[in-house]
């Protein structure tokens, strides 16, 4: 059978991670923590779970996440964030695959994520919103752009496993917009970095569009006042995102002249 290394970043997750934790125990051989530098309790509980336990300052999620792939011992990786978990279902699909999984042709396995917000499940905002987390670290890494990193691998064979990821996200409104503020600055910066070309109808276009792909399109109707508060806040995000990349250029613009 093979055997598989649970690799999990974190910081100041005391709240979350422990039932994230829990719910690897029955298909990892190893779990794999890189903190960033958590002041709560969070690497006290990490510990009843592992000592495989590393300290780094953030480095930026892709980063992070590939330095905690690096540290694996085994080559098959199922990689969680804090707030999320495996339900029973996905737990049987895993095991019932564990054994094949050093001789598979399959590149990676991916999975549905259902999250919670706030008070009630997104059964359409946000699922079946398919990740793809069990994988083989010889042939795949983390990529993307942060803050919204995914696997590549070097294949497509992706096998899609039954059940899913359950994902915890905002426990508030305000912890939502607190988010939104601090990814929409790294997601500005990376675009910036990219040199992406940006307009000043770029924060419309792209925020109308998300708006309508959530609310319209994924039935976000369907999931009441929850389904109006995200799509409204993911045109907030997208909105704010493309206009700190304006403000960004024409102050260094500025700065220059």
């Amino acid at each position: 059978m093979a055997k598989i290394s649970a690799c999990i970043i974190s910081y100041n997750e005391e709240k979350k991670i422990e039932d994230c934790l829990k719910s690897l125990l029955p298909i990892a051989d190893e779990i794999i923590i890189v903190d960033s530098l958590s002041s709560d309790d969070t690497l006290k509980i990490a510990r009843k779970y592992t000592d495989k336990v590393f300290h780094q300052k953030f480095l930026g999620h892709i980063e992070q996440k590939n330095l905690a792939v690096e540290k694996a011992s085994h080559d098959w990786v199922i990689s969680l964030d804090c707030d999320e978990r495996l339900t029973d279902e996905l737990q049987q699909s895993i095991l019932a695959i564990k054994n094949q999984l050093d001789e598979t042709d399959s590149d990676a396995y991916c999975m549905a994520r259902k999250t919670f917000y706030i008070y009630r499940w997104l059964n359409h905002c946000w699922y079946p919103d398919v990740k793809t987390r069990l994988f083989n670290k010889n042939t795949a890494h983390w990529g993307g752009t942060n803050p919204h990193d995914r696997i590549i691998p070097d294949g497509n064979n992706i096998v899609k496993l039954n059940g899913d990821i359950q994902h915890y996200s905002f426990d508030t409104l305000s912890a939502h917009l607190q988010t939104i503020d601090k990814f929409t600055e790294i997601g500005a910066d990376e675009l910036i970095k990219k040199n992406k070309k940006v307009s000043i109808f770029s924060p419309f276009s792209h925020g109308i569009w998300i708006f309508i792909k959530i609310y319209f399109l994924k039935r976000g109707f369907l999931d009441g006042f929850a389904g109006i508060l995200v799509a409204m806040l993911s045109f907030m995000h997208v909105f704010l995102k493309y206009s700190k990349v304006i403000v960004k250029r024409k102050a260094n613009e500025n700065r220059n002249s």
